[in-house]
C-alpha cells in the first residue's frame, strides 16, 4: 500500500479561478469518513431521546442500554468530535497551501468559504432543526484557526493544553455562576420555609435560579412538555429547537471556541508533521496506539465510573455542585479524548498501510470526501424518523435500538458514496459550497 495515494490531481491553472479537480490525500478522507460516521453515534440520542433519558438505567449494569452507553462514552464520546475538528484543521492547510505556494493569496477565498459554512450552519440549525450543528462553529472558529496556519507545529501543539486549560477555566467560571445562583436560591427557600418574609434580594435569587433551572435543568413536567413539542408539527419543533440553538450560537459561543480551536490547531500541527499523511514509520504509529490507549483508556474508564457513581440523576448532580466548588475530574476529559483519538487515527492509518479492509477503506474514503453532504443527510434522516412531522418516533425507542438505525445509515452511506463519486466530482452540497466560494458554477458531472 502506497504511503500517499492521490485520488484526484489538480490541473495546472495559473488564473485566479479554481481548477477543475483538486488533489486529495486518501488517508485524510478515510479519517474524515471515520469521524463523520462516528459522530452519528453520539448525535442520534439528541435527535431521538427526551431529557434525562439515561436516568432509568444509569447504574443498572443488567440493562443493555448501560453497556451500549458505556462503550459509547469510553471509545467515541468526544473522540469523534475531536477527530472531525482535527481533520478540519488539516483541511485549512490543504485548502491554502497550494494556492500560497503558487504566489496567490488564499485569505479572502478562505474567509468566503468560512462565511458560507457559517450560513450553512445557521440553516442546518434553524431550518433542518438540528440543535447540535457544528458547521456554524467551524465556520467562525475556522477563521480564527486560519491565523495560526503558518506557526511552527511545536508551538501549535503547546497551545493545545493551554487552550484546553483556558476552556476548563471558562467552564469552571460558568459552573461557579450556576452554583452561586443555586446556593443563594437554597438560602432563600430555607428562609421561606421557616416562615420569614423574603427580602428583595431573596426574591431575586429565587427568580434567577428558576430562570437558569428552566433553561438547563427542566423538571419532569417540563420534560413532558418538551417531548410533546418534539412530537408535534414542524412549527412546534422549530419553536422548541430554535431558541436553544440560537443561545448556543450566541450566548454560549465563548464556551465552544476553546475546544474546537485547540483541536484545529492540533490538526494543522499533525498534518505539517506528517502524522496525517503517513510519513511516520509504522513503529511510530504502533507506539502512538500503545500510548493513546494505554493511558487514555484507564483515564476515561475512571472518569466514567466516577460520573456513574456521583451523577446518576439531576438531584445527585445538584447535591454534588452544592458541596464541590470545582469539578476537578473534568480535567481528565480533554487529555483522555485526545489520547484515544490519536490512537484511533494511528490504528486506522496502520490498517490502511497494511492493506487490510480494502473495500471498507474505499467506502470510508468516499464517505469522507462527501462529508458535508453525508453530515446533513444524517440530520435529514433522523429528523424525519424521530420528529413529530416525520415518523414521530421521538422518545419511543430504547437507547440501544437507536444503533440499528445508525448501522443502517452507515451501510447506506458506505455503499452509495463510492457509487456517487463514480458519476460526479463532488457531493451536491460540496459542489454548492465550492460554487459559492469561487463565485461561479463549477464542473459537477465526472467525464
Amino acid at each position: 500500500m502506497s504511503l500517499k495515494t492521490t485520488t484526484e490531481v489538480e490541473l495546472v491553472d495559473h488564473s485566479p479561478k479554481p481548477a477543475v479537480l483538486i488533489e486529495r490525500i486518501d488517508i485524510i478522507d478515510i479519517v474524515r469518513g471515520v469521524a463523520l460516521l462516528g459522530i452519528l453515534i453520539l448525535n442520534i440520542p439528541y435527535f431521538s431521546m427526551e431529557e434525562y433519558f439515561t436516568e432509568p438505567w444509569s447504574q443498572d449494569t443488567s440493562n443493555p442500554n448501560f453497556w451500549v452507553h458505556a462503550v459509547n462514552i469510553i471509545f467515541f464520546e468526544g473522540k469523534m468530535r475531536a477527530l472531525f475538528s482535527m481533520v478540519f484543521g488539516a483541511g485549512i492547510v490543504l485548502f491554502t497551501s497550494n494556492k500560497e505556494k503558487a504566489g496567490k493569496s488564499a485569505t479572502w477565498l478562505f474567509y468566503k468559504r468560512m462565511i458560507w459554512l457559517t450560513l450553512f450552519g445557521l440553516a442546518h440549525a434553524h431550518l433542518i432543526l438540528w440543535i447540535g450543528d457544528i458547521l456554524y462553529f467551524y465556520g467562525l472558529i475556522g477563521m480564527l484557526a486560519f491565523l495560526f496556519r503558518k506557526m511552527k507545529p511545536k508551538y501549535l501543539v503547546m497551545g493545545v493544553p493551554i487552550v484546553a486549560i483556558i476552556g476548563f477555566i471558562a467552564n469552571t467560571l460558568f459552573m461557579q455562576k450556576i452554583r452561586g445562583e443555586y446556593l443563594e436560591y437554597k438560602v432563600a427557600i430555607e428562609s421561606q420555609e421557616a416562615g420569614n418574609e423574603l427580602s428583595d434580594k431573596e426574591l431575586a435569587a429565587i427568580a434567577a435560579w428558576e430562570e437558569t433551572r428552566k433553561e438547563m435543568i427542566p423538571n419532569k413536567e417540563e420534560v413532558v412538555e418538551n417531548t410533546a413539542y418534539m412530537k408535534g408539527s414542524y412549527a412546534d419543533v422549530a419553536g422548541h429547537i430554535r431558541p436553544k440553538a440560537w443561545d448556543g450560537q450566541t450566548k454560549y459561543l465563548i464556551f465552544s471556541i476553546w475546544d474546537m480551536l485547540a483541536l484545529m490547531l492540533l490538526g494543522i500541527a499533525l498534518y505539517r508533521w506528517g502524522f496525517l499523511t503517513m510519513k511516520w514509520t509504522q513503529a511510530q504509529y504502533i507506539k502512538t496506539i500503545w500510548i493513546g490507549y494505554g493511558i487514555g483508556l484507564p483515564l476515561v474508564i475512571f472518569s466514567f465510573v466516577y460520573n456513574t457513581i456521583h451523577f446518576p440523576n439531576v438531584e445527585a448532580g445538584l447535591k454534588y455542585i452544592e458541596n464541590h466548588s470545582i469539578m476537578w475530574v473534568n480535567l481528565i476529559y480533554d487529555f483522555q479524548r485526545i489520547l484515544i483519538m490519536m490512537a484511533h487515527v494511528a490504528l486506522v492509518i496502520l490498517l490502511y498501510q497494511k492493506g487490510y479492509f480494502t473495500r471498507l477503506m474505499n467506502g470510508l474514503r468516499a464517505v469522507g470526501q462527501l462529508a458535508f453532504t453525508n453530515y446533513i443527510m444524517h440530520s435529514v434522516i433522523c429528523t424525519l424518523v424521530f420528529f413529530g412531522y416525520g415518523l414521530n418516533k421521538y422518545a419511543e425507542w430504547e437507547y440501544y435500538q437507536l444503533y440499528y438505525l445508525v448501522l443502517g445509515i452507515w451501510i447506506f452511506q458506505l455503499i452509495i458514496s463510492p457509487i456517487w463519486l463514480k458519476h460526479f466530482l463532488f457531493g451536491p452540497l460540496e459542489w454548492m459550497w465550492r460554487c459559492l466560494t469561487y463565485g461561479r458554477l463549477q464542473p459537477f458531472v465526472r467525464k
